[in-house]
């Protein structure tokens, strides 16, 4: 076997393989030459080439997030680096494991007019766990820090730094390894502690009248049968899931806007939970955010065994558990009590349901027509990508079948990665992967059809509204040269020729039939990835929607 001469290069590569780290996605350059040489020539490796660093970034971090340990990142010095920031940050608040292995110069090297080199060291501190800033030399706290990383990457769920000085000469190789490193075993950084006394969270629960379960973005099949059934069963309680909770029950309220968005100041006061239970990760909804900041409940129990934000700005305690473990503890210690709240609000369920589907049956070809079609014709058990900004909030409004996992880099909510993360999710998965994208999302980050890895089966929905359409919905649109150029960035761009370069399949549709027929053929297709672009009315499309929160009443 071929390795690199430089033993720092050596010490990476061991500790990586050593502790499970074999996924690895590498961007082309010199100084990272001594890693990419021992990471391409060891058949442990899974090696992935993607030239273009950010999409290297948002790539692995889709794998991250579906096999659920690290994967790494591995780039050159200098600006390759700032790059990954975008992934880094997403990683970071999305709680995905993501390790970045960095070459560099000498620290001699830098701030001295050398070419290539920046200040590479702690440069994501602020959105990283662990920061390794290694030396030129062997060194057991070399080791140390290369151990530690992982295991905080793999324990901390999230982002970490090794940053490795490479002096020249870097193509050098060697038959046989030349250093012992240092393998730590690994120590759970989370000692499972004992759930604490819960009786008098049970004593305030049963007391309650009115209590409200809000999830975020959740893995699929993470929360227990018995839980869920709990849950809603109880009269007193309130479900409400998002799209990408992946949490389903007939009881539970799924399309949140839709429910609440109609309610006047009485109905929000009737609603206002004395109780907030949340758990997952970040909440799209912005009118469920608003309304608990202003109507807020007496108590916010946050469930998370690492981190709980204060989003409501009311937290009152955090659970530093799994979930799991706090219902199995807990709801068995709870008592039924006697309340109207979930029966009033399953009326309002089914009213709001009910003039939806008056309203699309009437409404035109639109997005919001769009997305109802697209959604109901996903494949069962397939996954769902969804790019953010209009994309998301659309989802949220139409059920989706429980079979179907859904995802959304909701960490950070940018625009800038979502097709690189879908196609390394969609690789790593082996799932059938639909991935739904705005145009301007799409075109953001079209170098992510650069590479080798799309599978065959991939399917891009692209909805091309000529341009950012959030802005027309959201308050201060006025139609003028300053909103169409510099918010809504108008363009009359196509994904037809990206298609062609990167041979894909590409389907159009500018209407209900031909959506129709578009669907079916990008389901049919399954010997190359394909795109339907589906072209809806610039002007026309916010109006549908704000119609259809005033006719929900």
């Amino acid at each position: 076997m071929i390795y690199p001469k430089i033993p720092l290069a050596q010490s990476i590569i061991q500790i990586c393989q050593a502790k499970g780290i074999l996924d690895i996605v590498i961007s082309p350059g010199s100084r990272n030459a001594p890693l990419t040489i021992g990471f391409a020539n060891n058949p442990d490796f899974n090696c992935y080439s993607i030239a273009d660093e950010r999409c290297a970034a948002f790539f692995a971090l889709g794998m991250a997030q579906q096999i659920k340990r690290p994967v790494a990142v591995v780039c050159t010095s200098g600006s390759a680096l700032l790059n990954y920031y975008p992934a880094v940050a997403e990683a970071f608040y999305s709680q995905i494991p993501l390790i970045v292995i960095s070459a560099d110069r000498p620290q001699s090297k830098i701030d001295i007019g050398d070419g290539q080199t920046i200040r590479q060291e702690n440069v994501f501190a602020n959105h990283s766990l662990y920061n390794a800033n290694l030396t030129e030399e062997v060194s057991k706290e070399n080791d140390y820090k290369i151990n530690e990383a992982i295991d905080v990457a793999f324990y901390k769920k999230g982002p970490v730094h090794i940053n490795a000085p490479f002096e020249e000469p870097l193509y050098e190789t060697v038959s046989g390894l030349s250093i012992d490193v240092m393998v730590h075993h690994f120590a759970s950084l989370n000692p499972i502690t004992p759930l604490e006394d819960l009786s008098s969270f049970v004593e305030i629960w049963n007391k309650s009248t009115k209590k409200l379960v809000l999830v975020g973005v959740n893995d699929p099949n993470a929360i227990s049968d018995a839980a869920i059934e709990a849950l809603a069963q109880d009269e007193s309680v309130v479900v409400m899931t998002e799209t990408t909770s992946n949490l389903h029950h007939p009881d539970f309220i799924s399309n949140i806007d839709t429910i609440i968005t109609p309610f006047d100041n009485g109905d929000f006061e009737d609603f206002c939970p004395e109780i907030l239970i949340t758990f997952g990760g970040m909440i799209v909804s912005k009118r469920i955010k608003a309304f608990l900041r202003k109507y807020k409940p007496k108590q916010h129990w946050h469930i998370d065994s690492l981190r709980a934000y204060d989003t409501f700005g009311v937290l009152t305690k955090h659970f530093e558990v799994n979930p799991n473990t706090f219902f199995e503890a807990f709801l068995p210690l709870t008592i039924a009590v006697e309340s109207d709240y979930f029966e009033k609000n399953k009326q309002v369920q089914l009213l709001r349901k009910e003039k939806q589907e008056i309203y699309l049956a009437k409404t035109p070809f639109s997005d919001f027509t769009v997305f109802d079609t697209v959604i109901k014709s996903l494949p069962k058990n397939s996954q769902l990508q969804i790019s953010n900004s209009a994309a998301i909030r659309y989802a949220q409004l139409i059920a989706i079948d429980s079979s179907i996992e859904v995802y959304c880099n909701r960490g950070t909510s940018g625009i800038d990665g979502s097709t690189s993360t879908a196609i390394g999710a969609a690789l790593a998965s082996k799932k059938q992967t639909v991935f739904i994208s705005g145009d301007v999302s799409f075109l953001y980050d079209s170098n992510a059809l650069w590479n080798n890895y799309i599978p065959k089966d991939f399917k891009i929905i692209l909805i091309n509204n000529g341009g950012g359409g959030i802005f027309r919905i959201l308050p201060g649109h006025e139609e003028n040269a300053v909103f169409n150029t510099f918010f809504e960035t108008s363009h009359g761009l196509t994904a037809e020729h990206l298609a062609k370069m990167y041979g894909l399949e590409y389907i159009t549709a500018t209407d209900e039939n031909s959506l129709e027929s578009g669907l079916k053929q990008l389901y049919a297709q399954n010997t190359k990835a394909a795109i339907l672009e589906v072209f809806t009315p610039t002007t026309e499309n916010d109006v549908i929607l704000k119609q259809f929160f005033k006719e929900l009443v």
